[in-house]
């Protein structure tokens, strides 16, 4: 029988909550979906707890991750309706921000092989995407949240062998990542601003000389509808083509209604109020980001349109 009462559990709900939302974000990618996931982690504490208060946050690590894992299957198994990029999560352009900080039950900082903030960077999160679940919530636990390989097994039920197994795999198969890691530091957020704003004034004047300027020769735009809102289904690739696409995109959809600059996953990223379309599966909101290249240039853009993505972003007011 357990002895951990209604009480104690929801205190352990507040010591815990910030700490299970971040490994279920970085486990899914979608914040909306890691509100769900720590909601029904708790649910099932309270249904069925363990047996011991010590035992209580490796016992809501293993249901948080099993629930995350069973969400990455559901939607594997399901398809994705053309590209999938992460959910924008509000970082600030702080060292480590208040949103993906993850504090140790002494209070200390996690310490682990990628820092924090790197950690909830798009390239990160799409660099996961290459993971089993499995290596997934081993790579997050060992090298994000710094967790022992003892801790590990304990929380997911593995022997310390096969957790050592499964990590060894996962860093395989975060060798491309690795090459070029996305580290937020200051000169990497004030680059990628630059290039941001400049691209994105260079549109609004229908400069194209000066967009294309600032763009990688091999570069990608990937938009996210998540088969709500209209979206390109395949990236577009090339300075030409992603030049055509987002040309006739603004001839279609016109200039915004109201643009903010905020700092999403630790980069700049505009948030939009698009102009109002006959189209009902047309975006009426959207956050628009870039990621440099090796050259300085413009090598992604990523159009997060889809309304359950953008659950949790703050929009900006219409003039």
């Amino acid at each position: 029988m357990s002895d951990l009462s209604r009480g104690v559990l929801e205190e352990a709900a507040r010591e815990h909550e910030r700490y299970l939302w971040g490994l279920c974000y970085r486990m899914t990618g979608v914040a909306a979906d890691a509100d769900e996931l720590v909601q029904e982690t708790f649910a099932r504490a309270l249904a069925s707890p363990p047996a011991r208060h010590e035992e209580l946050r490796p016992w809501l690590t293993r249901v948080a991750v099993n629930l995350s894992r069973d969400s990455l299957r559901r939607r594997r198994r399901e398809g994705y309706v053309g590209t999938w990029l992460p959910s924008p999560l509000e970082t600030g352009d702080e060292e480590v921000p208040p949103a993906v900080e993850a504090r140790l039950p002494g209070g200390g900082s996690t310490e682990g092989r990628y820092e924090l903030l790197e950690s909830v960077s798009f390239a990160f999160l799409l660099a996961l995407e290459a993971l089993t679940p499995k290596q997934r919530a081993v790579l997050l636990l060992r090298d994000v949240f710094d967790s022992s390989v003892r801790e590990v097994a304990q929380a997911l039920g593995m022997s310390e062998a096969h957790v050592k197994v499964v990590h060894h795999r996962a860093r395989a198969a975060m060798a491309a990542y690795e090459g070029e890691r996305c580290v937020p530091t200051k000169d990497l957020q004030q680059r990628t601003l630059a290039a941001l704003e400049g691209f994105m004034a260079a549109l609004l004047e229908r400069d194209v000389t000066a967009a294309e300027a600032l763009l990688s020769g091999d570069v990608k735009a990937l938009s996210d509808g998540r088969g709500e809102v209209r979206a390109a289904l395949v990236p577009v690739v090339g300075v030409r083509r992603v030049m055509t696409f987002l040309t006739k995109l603004m001839e279609l959809r016109g200039s915004p209604r109201a643009v903010e600059l905020q700092w999403l996953n630790g980069l700049p990223a505009l948030v939009m109020i698009l102009a109002p379309a006959k189209d009902p599966l047309l975006a009426t909101r959207a956050v628009v980001r870039v990621d440099l290249g090796a050259d300085g240039r413009i090598a992604h853009i990523h159009s997060v349109l889809a309304e359950r993505k953008l659950a949790n972003i703050r929009m900006p007011e219409p003039a």
